[in-house]
């Protein structure tokens, strides 16, 4: 049978997603405990045995799973429940509502990644509503706690209830956007994110009148010096295979792409002046670039000081650094705390708060060829890449375990641009009608193509 739209379920998928943003999982606290139980009367009333599993009080993760024949492999379909915070007074409508307005789906969580959540869910329905028979086991997971690193949510699954989560492959968030080159689609599959080192730098000075200001003992004006030393830091240029294949694709028949990315990959360390240039007329599909060709450290939170008249004794700064696949945290960890030493050893601390390795899968996988056939059932002619994902996801548990994880929430342009990352994470976060179904015909396709 060929490839469809299932339009008939607009509305069904659009009322769920909706009723699913008004429950409002802003992580911290979580509370996904509310929006698991709707989950579970959502599943089953269409028969589905589904397990609610606490890892903390309000926190919880849902479970459910479709029996194969054993003839193939297993396959998980994730996603999170919680969402980060929206400030209210900076969206136009209010960011719980779950708003249904001009074809789209407004609220938290739309994109990141409760639409995925819901296309997941209706996928599931689907495959049981038209009597698929699977050879595969086919899982489904809504867990808690992933926009604070799943410490609750994957983590706690995977050490306490692995055999009810693990799978041969997993699809989860992180790739499957539609991006345009030369008016040609190209979607991306996630097979590989950047690790993450969370760290906070304490400065000490010592304290005084603010009126008999001394710039060696203020610890703001030190930790000024950190600010500048560590942003400025410009680390050496690598280029993971994926990163390479993304090119490569991005630059199929853009002669101005294919020398600029050559000259990349012949000449890495010059990256910084080919992407200048490149940027005079591509600035957004520089900008995507950038961030995955090197180590970033990115300041997040600072605080300091305690009174407008006091000099402060302290500061401190919390920083973001993501590394590539292939450095090690360690090794960073080292080059961070030399540049920290070369400004003040004495008066610089370092305080860990979290570290997690870069994580990649193959995509030399009957599972990928799978997606990019079914990808290009759909929209004759598009171009399909690998994909390295700056941010983290819930993948890198798995993929630590031996399972292939593609990031795929498939879904079309809304508008014309290279960019990767637009509302998620964003205010009037939203998702269009069109694209909850495009990914639920897509996703189920795929699922059954494979699975069958």
């Amino acid at each position: 049978m060929p490839t469809r739209l299932f339009d008939e379920v607009k509305n069904e998928i659009t009322t769920i997603l909706s009723n699913l943003i008004r429950i409002n999982t802003t992580n911290p606290p979580g509370n996904e405990l509310e929006a698991a139980n709707y989950l579970k009367n959502v599943l089953s009333s269409e028969g589905f045995d589904c397990e609610i599993i606490k890892s903390a009080p309000k926190r919880a993760n849902i479970i459910t799973r479709m029996k194969g024949t054993g003839k193939k492999p297993s396959l998980l379909l994730l996603s999170h429940l919680d969402v980060v915070a929206a400030n209210e007074k900076q969206w136009s409508i209010n960011p719980f509502g779950g708003l249904i307005k001009d074809g789209y789906v407004w609220g938290r969580g739309a994109l990141d990644m409760k639409g995925m959540t819901t296309i997941e869910i209706m996928v599931y329905i689907l495959l049981k509503r038209n009597d698929v028979q699977l050879k595969g086991d086919l899982i489904l997971a809504a867990t808690a706690d992933e926009e604070k690193g799943g410490i609750n949510g994957a983590k706690y699954l995977m050490e306490n209830y692995r055999e009810k989560i693990s799978a041969d492959y997993v699809i989860n968030e992180g790739g499957g956007h539609g991006i345009t080159i030369q008016n040609r689609t190209i979607f991306t599959i996630q097979n590989a994110e950047k690790g993450i080192i969370w760290f906070k730098v304490k400065t000490k000075g010592i304290p005084g009148h603010a009126s008999m200001p001394d710039k060696n003992t203020n610890a703001i004006i030190l930790m000024n010096k950190v600010i500048e030393k560590l942003t400025n830091y410009n680390p050496q240029t690598i280029l993971p295979t994926s990163l390479r294949m993304f090119l490569e694709k991005l630059a199929i028949n853009n002669p101005q792409l294919i020398k600029s990315f050559s000259d990349i990959i012949a000449n890495p360390p010059q990256s910084d002046l080919i992407l200048n240039k490149l940027a005079e007329h591509y600035p957004d599909l520089v900008t995507e670039i950038r961030p995955r060709v090197k180590t970033t450290i990115t300041p997040t939170i600072i605080k300091g000081g305690l009174k407008e008249n006091v000099l402060p004794s302290e500061c401190e700064t919390t920083f973001d650094c993501r590394i590539l696949p292939g450095q090690s945290s360690e090794r960073t960890l080292e080059i961070i705390k030399t540049l920290l030493k070369d400004i003040d050893s004495k008066n610089i601390e370092i305080e860990i708060l979290q570290i997690q390795e870069p994580t990649v899968s193959k995509v030399d996988t009957k599972f990928y060829d799978t997606i990019v056939s079914v990808l290009k059932d759909f929209k004759p002619g598009c171009g399909v890449t690998p994909l390295l994902m700056t941010g983290g996801t819930d993948s890198r548990f798995f993929r630590r375990i031996g399972s292939i994880c593609y990031g795929f929430q498939p879904r079309l342009l809304e508008k014309s641009s290279p960019r990767i990352i637009t509302r998620e994470h964003g205010i009037d976060e939203r998702i269009s009608i069109r694209n909850l179904v495009f990914g639920t015909s897509v996703l189920y396709e795929v699922v059954k193509q494979f699975l069958c």
